[in-house]
């Protein structure tokens, strides 16, 4: 399986701060979810979080300053 590279997810739209940050949150509301439904998940939240945001059911939006 070829794993994608942050650059390929960003393509230079934005820096890669937000993208680790986004991933972050994601992995944590995974986390509360699954203490909350109790399921037992072999996969770490944080690797989840990042195939979501790799398949696009998430974008990240940066501010503008």
């Amino acid at each position: 399986m070829r794993k994608i590279s942050v650059d390929d997810m960003i393509n230079g739209k934005i820096s890669n701060y937000p993208l680790v940050v986004a991933v972050a949150k994601r992995a944590r509301e995974i986390t509360d979810e699954i203490i909350t439904s109790g399921k037992i998940v072999t996969e770490k939240p944080v690797n989840i979080a990042y195939k979501e945001f790799k398949d696009h059911k998430y974008e990240i939006f940066s501010a503008d300053f």
